[in-house]
């Protein structure tokens, strides 16, 4: 339980036992007041009976007078204190309050926590605290979010019904590049949303992307049967697509590729990636030898983003081959896990190249170059066209984080010239 909650429900509490106790004792002590002023009355008619008689004694008051005034002052006597009301006794009634009073105390703290326990929802406010927390969480704090990630999957497991909980802890892993813990994550979520086809296609979608980074971008058994899920809820989930297409273009099938990114364009026009597929269309055309459409070619860059220029070290030009698959990542500064904010694709013989990378290259609508302030952008020249490094590839890194910012400021320099060893 969280100290948090159990402050808060300590005040309501407090505030219900005023409720309840508030009129046992002040109902009390007002009929307490009533008795007093009753005395008071019954005394001052006493004192007046005894003004008459001494009056009526000494001749002041004749036998008319002295019984006029007596009647009168009976009558006042009656309105004030009126006979058929019993007369309750003041100690059984204060035993009476005490008791409600502490019977009130011991039974309205134990109800309520033992009912929250049995019908509230004190799973989803951990699991809920817990998500918040991951989401402040930044990249030097990675034991802490691995920590956070253990606790949300815990109570996920015992209160699964939460999909928005299962999408976080996804999302997090991927973050932590625990790609199958991920993709078993997004198939609990699928579980989660059985009865939305579109929702449920997705997260099966999203398992099979984790899949695919878990496996190097090897198309499995278990990355194709996650596509194939995603693809009979629905055909044009776009997670799939883009798969399908990056597999296709690696098998040399350029015109597939084409056809799968294209579709991802048709149903998804604002794909927070939209900048990469149109430039692995422009690519696939290319290699094709053929024009690209004019929406692919005329794509501008705008927005917060940094702008590089890459080029190639003098001594590797020999050695890559012309086709080597170029990968652009940027990185959020100082943190060295998790995803980047921007990946470009783009191939050796485009070097030296200037680019700007804004949030159409992001990978997730959550992880965007423009919600930080600095980044470090890495070039690599993959071999197998894994995103992944290798021992064999070509690299580069800028030497010092780039700030963040809308101006397009002459570009900073990204240069190639080391290769990575095991």
């Amino acid at each position: 339980m969280t100290d948090t909650f159990w402050i808060a429900a300590t005040v309501l509490i407090i505030l219900a036992l005023l409720f309840v106790l508030y009129p046992v004792f002040f109902h009390r002590l007002g009929a307490r007041k009533q008795t007093d002023l009753k005395n008071q009355n019954l005394m001052a008619y006493r004192s007046r009976m005894k003004e008459l008689d001494s009056e009526y004694e000494a001749g002041i008051l004749d036998d008319e007078n002295y019984r006029q005034l007596k009647e009168e002052l009976a009558g006042s006597m009656l309105d004030d204190v009126p006979e058929q009301e019993p007369v309750r006794p003041m100690i059984s009634g204060r035993r009476s309050a005490m008791a409600v009073a502490l019977v009130s105390i011991l039974l309205i703290p134990a109800a309520t926590v033992y009912l929250y326990e049995r019908w509230g929802a004190m799973d989803r406010v951990e699991q809920f605290i817990t998500m918040q927390e991951m989401g402040a969480t930044d990249g030097s704090r990675q034991a802490q979010m691995m920590e956070l990630s253990g606790q949300l999957r815990e109570r996920l497991e015992a209160s699964p019904d939460n999909p928005e909980g299962w999408a976080m802890l996804g999302r997090t892993y991927m973050r932590l590049e625990r790609y199958d813990d991920a993709a078993w994550a997004f198939r609990q979520l699928a579980g989660s949303v059985n009865d939305d086809d579109r929702a449920e296609a997705v997260a099966y979608g999203l398992s099979a992307q984790a899949l695919f980074f878990g496996s190097q971008g090897a198309m499995t058994q278990e990355v194709t049967a996650a596509i194939e899920q995603a693809r009979e809820l629905n055909p044009d989930e776009v997670n799939a697509l883009g798969l399908l297409g990056i597999n296709a273009f690696s098998q040399e099938n350029y015109r597939e590729a084409i056809e799968y990114w294209e579709r991802i364009q048709t149903v998804a026009p604002d794909h927070p990636q939209i900048a990469s597929i149109r430039e692995g269309i422009r690519e696939a055309y290319t290699r094709l030898g053929e024009e690209p459409p004019a929406q692919v070619a005329e794509a501008q860059a705008s927005g917060a983003g940094v702008t590089v220029r890459v080029t190639l070290a003098e001594d590797f030009r020999d050695q890559v081959p012309a086709d080597t698959t170029l990968f652009l990542f940027a990185r959020q500064a100082n943190v060295r896990q998790g995803p980047p904010l921007a990946v470009a694709r783009l191939t050796a013989d485009q070097l030296p190249v200037e680019i700007r990378l804004d949030d159409r290259y992001a990978m997730s609508p959550k992880a965007t170059i423009s919600s930080v302030n600095e980044v470090v952008v890495t070039a690599r020249l993959s071999r197998s066209g894994n995103v992944s490094a290798q021992a064999g590839d070509w690299q580069g890194s800028t030497d010092a984080p780039i700030a963040v910012n809308e101006s397009q400021d002459a570009p900073v320099a990204v240069v190639i010239d080391q290769q990575l060893i095991d």
